[in-house]
């Protein structure tokens, strides 16, 4: 089932955006060669508490417990880095994804961020990912399917030019995810169309949905490591990961992760964003 909210409650999902969007904006502030994951985890758990909010990733998810408040992946970890000891050097490229709850509610956003100078081929990977974020986003529209997100993202990752070395990868069985009264709900949300998937439900007044494109510049393919928990490219190439969760509200698309609500990035677009419910 998918979870419809009312208005009340995408205001409250607001909140836990806004203050999402408050920690990122201090790790990525915090980013620099020398600087530990762990630190940036420390950063981020500031904010949320700061905010009266709570984490909703350090957690137990289904038997597994994360120990941070972020995910903290460098270089060839796609997702689910556990942030810790590691001191970041220059030229390395880490996602930091982070989540949050207020009165129960959720939010969930993600940003990739270079440390110091890196390589050019790393900051358009980077770029792609998150212009293929907000083509997916762009589809969120009364009336289309879900799979439009998945088309949106892929498509526009598809037309691309090729970086000097390597390709594009869409990395294969991770994606975006429904959000509310818990972070991971349904639906799925892909970031390709697979041949022979049904188009998924009409996309309806209420629904949120994060969406997250996740991107390499080779292989689809990952694995887990002995963690549990970070996951890597099986070719060791770098990926980037960009997230924002929206809500389809009456007035059109609100993205509760962004602080101005995706107004600038969607205006691009030629999109209207819904009012802030609480502007």
């Amino acid at each position: 089932m998918v979870e419809i909210k009312t208005p009340e409650q995408i205001a409250k999902m607001r909140a836990a955006g806004l203050v999402v969007a408050e920690a990122l904006k201090a790790c990525r502030e915090a980013v620099a060669p020398g600087v530990t994951t762990g630190e940036l985890d420390e950063i981020a758990a500031k904010v949320i508490a700061d905010h009266g909010a709570t984490s909703n990733f350090r957690a137990d998810h289904g038997g597994l417990w994360f120990p941070g408040v972020i995910c903290a992946s460098v270089n060839d970890e796609v997702v689910h880095g556990i942030p810790g000891g590691r001191v970041l050097a220059e030229g390395d490229f880490i996602s930091i994804d982070c989540g949050a709850i207020v009165d129960g509610w959720h939010g969930d956003a993600a940003i990739t961020v270079p440390v110091g100078e890196v390589a050019p081929e790393l900051l358009q990977l980077s770029r792609v990912t998150e212009g293929s974020m907000w083509a997916g986003i762009a589809a969120v529209k009364r009336g289309n399917r879900l799979q439009d997100i998945s088309r949106g993202v892929e498509s526009y990752i598809r037309r691309q030019p090729l970086p000097p070395k390597g390709k594009y990868g869409i990395i294969e069985g991770y994606g975006g995810h429904g959000i509310g009264s818990a972070m991971h709900m349904e639906p799925h949300v892909l970031n390709y169309v697979e041949r022979g998937r049904r188009p998924g439900p009409k996309l309806v007044t209420g629904m949120c949905l994060a969406i997250e494109p996740m991107v390499s510049l080779g292989t689809p393919h990952t694995h887990v490591l002995e963690d549990e928990w970070t996951v890597k490219t099986n070719d060791g190439t770098w990926a980037s990961h960009w997230e924002h969760s929206v809500a389809l509200t009456e007035e059109g698309p609100l993205v509760l992760t962004a602080f101005d609500g995706g107004r600038a990035k969607l205006a691009e677009l030629g999109i209207t964003v819904a009012p802030d419910p609480l502007a």
